[in-house]
């Protein structure tokens, strides 16, 4: 039995009502700011006249959605939708409107344009504060967040109060086990103890991964979760997502990367990327190739398969 359904069937034995990471993490959606301080509109408050659309088996459903920024469309007329048992990799160049797109799906943002279903509940017509405990969240400008004196097994075990690391919440044994079992599927059990500040990248990005699990979210968001990383970081991270992605019991997962090669195995659909735009979406095996990846990075590329990893180099 692999790692993934060891630590899925250990959190639904110790099932318990926590917070996740939504609402600690940065508040600009609930607080009326955008991007670069950018005001928008209060939607966190539900009508009463207008019940949220229930989308049977989709956890994500956008339809026609922009984001703008001064003169800039960070995302454009995307419709995009994953389904529960869906891994998706999310693929583009840099400003190619990837973190925007998951930030949209954390809750952490509103679109200037479109509508936006997270698992059965309309962004602008919900509570987002208590939609984003339902969902997992890494992301670098979290990683930077952390107080490097916290723990490894803190950061993680501080999720359930959506805090980042202990202060004077009380917390059990069962929730302090959860902690220190998720630390071990990711491979970091023996840093526990760890202040943060004092662990690699890897590391740091492997304990984060752990956190993110902790409240047994419903949609797990990985944002270039092996950015920094090297290749033997990056090898036994992709590893490890790939046995998560095999668990028919984990969360639906969507990953945003710049790198085939960071494609983990089990993975099933891809989501290609261009100036905000869709270049083409659908499974991985009918959608990534040559000709799109060459599409969506704006040069001529070849993308090569063995067995069931990816690897591209310029033409």
């Amino acid at each position: 039995m692999g790692w993934a359904r060891s630590a899925m069937q250990m959190l639904e034995q110790w099932r318990k009502p926590l917070s996740a990471e939504q609402a600690e993490t940065e508040r600009e959606a609930g607080d009326g700011l955008g991007q670069n301080g950018a005001v928008t509109p209060d939607r966190s408050t539900p009508e009463a006249d207008s019940p949220p659309l229930v989308l049977d088996d989709l956890v994500v459903h956008m339809s026609d959605v922009g984001v703008r920024r001064g003169d800039s469309n960070l995302l454009s007329k995307l419709t995009w939708s994953v389904e529960l048992d869906e891994r998706w990799v999310v693929l583009g160049a840099n400003g190619a409107g990837k973190t925007t797109l998951l930030r949209i799906a954390a809750a952490e943002m509103h679109p200037t344009t479109g509508t936006v279903h997270l698992l059965g509940e309309q962004l602008g017509r919900t509570d987002v504060f208590e939609l984003r405990p339902r969902i997992g969240f890494t992301s670098a400008a979290l990683a930077n967040r952390v107080p490097p004196e916290e723990t490894a097994r803190d950061i993680v075990l501080s999720a359930g109060y959506a805090v980042m690391g202990r202060w004077r919440e009380h917390y059990d044994q069962i929730d302090t086990d959860r902690a220190d079992e998720l630390l071990g599927a990711l491979g970091v059990a023996s840093l526990a103890s760890r202040k943060f500040g004092t662990l690699s990248e890897g590391e740091r990005k492997r304990a984060l991964i752990a956190r993110a699990l902790m409240t047994d979210p419903e949609m797990l968001l990985l944002d270039e979760p092996a950015a920094g990383l090297d290749l033997g970081g990056r090898e036994d991270l992709v590893a490890r997502l790939s046995m998560l992605a095999m668990d028919p019991d984990a969360p639906a997962t969507v990953l945003v990367t710049h790198h085939v090669e960071e494609i983990p195995p089990g993975f099933t659909h891809v989501l290609l990327l261009r100036d905000g735009a869709e270049v083409a979406s659908g499974l991985i095996e009918d959608v990534l190739s040559s000709e799109s990846l060459s599409e969506t990075f704006g040069q001529g590329l070849v993308l090569e398969r063995s067995g069931d990893r990816f690897f591209a180099r310029r033409r």
